[in-house]
Parts: C-alpha cells; structure tokens; sequence
C-alpha cells in the first residue's frame, strides 16, 4: 500500500497542440497541506482540472493513482465520490438559497416520496458548522446575508459534506479580510490533524508558509521542484516560481509629480440597500499629474464606493463634482468617463472586467471599437494589430487572441482587462485591487507599468487591500475610515502602523494630516 494519498505523474494537457502541462509530477500524504505555487499561466489550475475531472480522463496523458490504485475519472461527480473535491476561486453559492440548501446542493436528503428532508439537513448544515468553528451561524438564513468570509466557509462545508479526503483550495482568500484568513487557516490545520490532505493555491505567500509542508512549484507548465516548507522561505519560493531573484519587490521608477489635474469634490455615497446611510461621506482630494495615489481602508470602508461614483458605476445614488484640468466633467456613466478621459479597472473583474463569452482580443478592444470603424464596418486587420502590440505590452499569455477570455488564468484575465483600458489612453487610471489573485512576478510588471505610466503624465489612484502593496509603489496615501477620510498622507517614512492607526481613528475635529501632509 502506498504512502501517498494521491500520486499525479508526467501529466501532460495540451490545448490546440500548446502544452499547457508538460510532464507534472505531485505526491500528497494523507493529513499533508501542499502549497502549489506558480506564475499567472504557469498551470496551476489546469493541473487541478486535470485531478477533478473538469478536463475527463481521455483528454491528457499521464497517470493518477488514488490510495494507490488508477483513477480514470470522467466527471466531476466520479472524483467527489471517491473523495476529491475542489473549492474554486469564484465561489459557486447559490445567494438566494439559504446556507443549508448550498451545502446540499446536488446531495439532498429526501423523505419517502421525493420531498426535501429539512429538518436533517438543517441539523446536519448546524454540526458543520459548529465543526468550523462558527456555531452562531443562522444555516436557514440565505447565503447572500453573509460576508465572503463566512461564504468561503459554506463552501468548505459543502466539500466535508462530500467527505471530502483531499481538499482542493483554489485562491481561498481572495476576497478575505485578514481575521477571516486567520480563522481559514486554522482550519485547515484543524482538517490536517483530522487526516485531510490539502492542496492549497494561492499568490499570497506568507499563506502558504504558514499552513503547508511541502511546496510544488510550477513554471510554465513544467515541474520545477518540490521541496518540505520547514527547507524554504519565501524569497526561495519567489525564485523558483519566476526563475530568478527578485530583491526588490517594488520597483521604483522615476516620475515627476506635476500640477494638480484631478479633483474629487464632496463626493457622498449611500447605500444601495439602505439609501439612509452613507457609504461614503462627503469626501474631497486632488490628484497630481504623474501622481500615484494610493487609497487604504479595512473592508468595507468605503473605498469601492468612493472610486465607483467617481467613474460613474456605483449602482446606487451618490453626490458630488468630478473635476479635470480645472473644468468639471461629467462621469455619470462608465462611457461618460472614458470619453472624458477617466478610466477604471474594476476590484471584480469576473463581473464588471470582462464579456466572458467573448475572446481575448475582443475584450480588449471593447471600449476603443469605434476607432477600427471604417463607415459600417470593423477594420479587423487594424484591430488585430493594435491586439497583439496590446498582448505583447502586457506579456499576456495565451496561445491566440481568438480563445475565450474564460480560459486564460484570472492573472492574465487581469492583464487584458488593464490592455482594454490603457487603450483608451486615459489622462486619470483608477485600479480598484489590480493585482488580487496575480502572481508575484505579475504584480511586479504591473507596478513597473504604473510607475511607466505616471513617468508619462498619467494620474493613477490604487485602491488596495494590501498595506504593503499601498506603500511600496503610492508617492500619496488617502486612509478611509468607515466612509470618512481619516488621513492624507505624503508616502515618506511612512508605516503600516500610520496607516491602521488613521483607518481605525475616530473623527474628532483633529485632521489626521498633521504629521505627514500632503
């Protein structure tokens, strides 16, 4: 009997003759966490697909033992019965169902003559979730009345209710917030003591390092090592991934700062569910030319809110006066805004990012369409050109510009939705959250073209949840509190520590710019 749980060997998955897998290898122990690490497109996901059954047996090559026998899985239903299940990226709730029907999804317990078993399941949904340690959860509440956070619990719910033996987790903490990763990766430890096997996908390292055993990495479709955690640290990891050293994670490109081209004045924000509060309260700032301005908060501080009303696409009723090059201009729809020169990369790029059921290249000229017109007509050839300069500006990787847009990774999803934008040569770019769920070697690209885009004159403002990404690239930090701003301050010397310290400040007649102003 083997030692290992799962064995992957020489796996090898083609798509229209390009390899996106060439010869993986990946063991897993019972009760081990292995962190999979690679770049955007190296094939992390794929792999998975591939283990899951999403891509079914006959369509790669190579060998899956299972507790040391052959698997050869057709579908995803095959691989949960024997114990695989897989938590993807984007979570696959139902908002409208309450929690306890999510979890049963495809499995419910009936009562003789077909009719749902609630009672059973209610109870049951209840000891999964007192096994997760959130025992005041309402299971018979719809899930959309919960936060991601509890939302990524459901789902890991839903996968021990498949008896799950390894548990695949795919960017699990995307959209968490710090305390909520903290209470994931506890329990993931909690299910490794119980003998599940883990395998964990994330860019965010210090993740990883904390909860895994043993890392794989992945380059460009090829295994490159595996090697135990307690062996590595993250700068290690960091090499293997993108194939050299990376001493500095955020790359310092000269820009000059020039006069002030932006103005956001009293910008108020209410609630689209309850319009008698405010998301955002009565919020004024200037943006320089070649300025990069980086906005921080904790969750559901109102950033979001703030740079959506400013480009014309917060879904409820906001305020306030959008002014460039001294005039104001009118953003009160996402069109508007571009025309006006104001462009946004949304924090959602699944929703508000892309047209999934279009290619890569028409994403990508979607916005700018009206400049391949020729009378009734799209000049294709123009358009193909200015496509592939875009692909190759942004190292964007995908075998053509014709596949689907779904089928690239969700880094070099972000990559096009950032190449759609940039077309339309924007005077004033806002990225809400523009490197969540990229690589490391991806992110560091994305902060080389910022600073390249601000050394051309572009006034950039970063909304991001990352402290450290907010200080190693903004030359201004805005703090926003509870929809109030709580501080302005000029990026020297300063700390995560000023920043917390401002974000959870309460109003007190005292301007928070006193030490570090702008």
């Amino acid at each position: 009997m083997s030692d290992y749980l799962l064995e992957m060997r020489g796996i090898v998955k083609a798509f229209g003759g390009v390899r996106a897998l060439n010869g993986i290898d990946i063991k897993v122990k019972p009760g081990e966490c292995v962190g999979l690490c690679g770049e955007n497109g190296a094939g992390k996901s794929t792999l998975m697909k591939v283990l899951s059954a999403v891509y079914p047996c006959d369509t790669w090559e190579g060998d899956i033992l299972w507790r040391g026998q052959p698997l050869k899985a057709y579908s995803i239903k095959e691989t949960e019965a024997a114990g695989i299940v897989i938590i993807h990226q984007e979570l696959t709730l139902v908002p409208d169902l309450s929690v306890a029907e999510n979890i049963f999804m495809g499995h419910e317990l009936t009562l003789p003559g077909g009719r749902m078993n609630y009672p059973a399941m209610i109870h049951r949904a209840e000891a999964l979730m007192r096994e997760l340690k959130v025992p005041d959860m309402n299971v018979s509440l719809p899930v959309s009345q919960y936060g991601g956070g509890y939302q990524q619990l459901v789902e890991i719910a839903k996968a021990l209710n498949k008896k799950a033996r390894l548990l695949i987790l795919d960017e699990p903490s995307s959209a968490l917030t710090r305390s909520e990763i903290e209470v994931l990766l506890d329990i993931i430890r909690d299910l490794k003591a119980k003998g599940v096997a883990c395998v964990y996908i994330s860019h965010k390292l210090d993740e990883v390092a904390a909860v895994c055993d043993t890392i794989s990495v992945i380059r460009d479709g090829k295994h490159i090592a595996t090697t135990a955690m307690a062996d590595m640290d993250i700068a290690q990891i960091i090499t293997q991934m993108v194939g050299r050293e990376m001493s500095n994670l955020y790359p310092s490109e000269p820009h000059e700062i020039g006069e002030v081209l932006f103005e956001a004045r009293h910008i108020t924000c209410y609630d689209v569910d309850n319009p008698g509060r405010k998301r955002v309260d009565d919020i004024s700032f200037v943006l320089k030319r070649g300025e990069i301005l980086g906005i921080a908060g904790l969750v559901g501080a109102g950033r979001t809110e703030l740079v959506s009303a400013l480009f014309g696409s917060y879904p409820g009723r906001y305020e306030g006066e959008v002014w460039l090059d001294g005039k104001p201009i009118d953003t009160r729809t996402p069109l508007k805004s571009i025309r006006a020169g104001l462009c946004m990369v949304p924090e959602d790029r699944k929703r508000q990012g892309i047209i999934p059921d279009l290619g890569v290249g028409q994403n990508i000229t979607l916005a700018v369409l009206d400049s391949f017109s020729r009378m009734s007509r799209i000049d294709a050839e123009a358009e193909l050109s200015s496509i592939q300069q875009e692909i190759a500006r942004m190292q964007l990787k995908t075998a053509t510009p014709f596949l689907p847009i779904t089928s690239l990774s969700g880094g070099n999803q972000q990559k096009a939705v950032l190449a759609k934008m940039l077309l339309t040569k924007p005077r004033v770019l806002i990225l809400d959250e523009p490197t969540r769920g990229v690589d490391v070697g991806a992110k560091y690209e994305i902060y080389k073209l910022m600073g390249a885009l601000a050394a051309e004159g572009v006034a950039i403002i970063m909304v991001s949840s990352e402290l450290a990404e907010v200080l190693g690239v903004s030359d201004r930090v805005l703090v926003i509190g509870e929809g109030q701003l709580r501080g302005n301050f000029i990026n020297h010397e300063l700390t995560q520590e000023h920043v917390l310290a401002a974000a959870l400040s309460q109003p007190n007649g005292h301007d928070n710019n006193d030490r570090k102003s702008a």
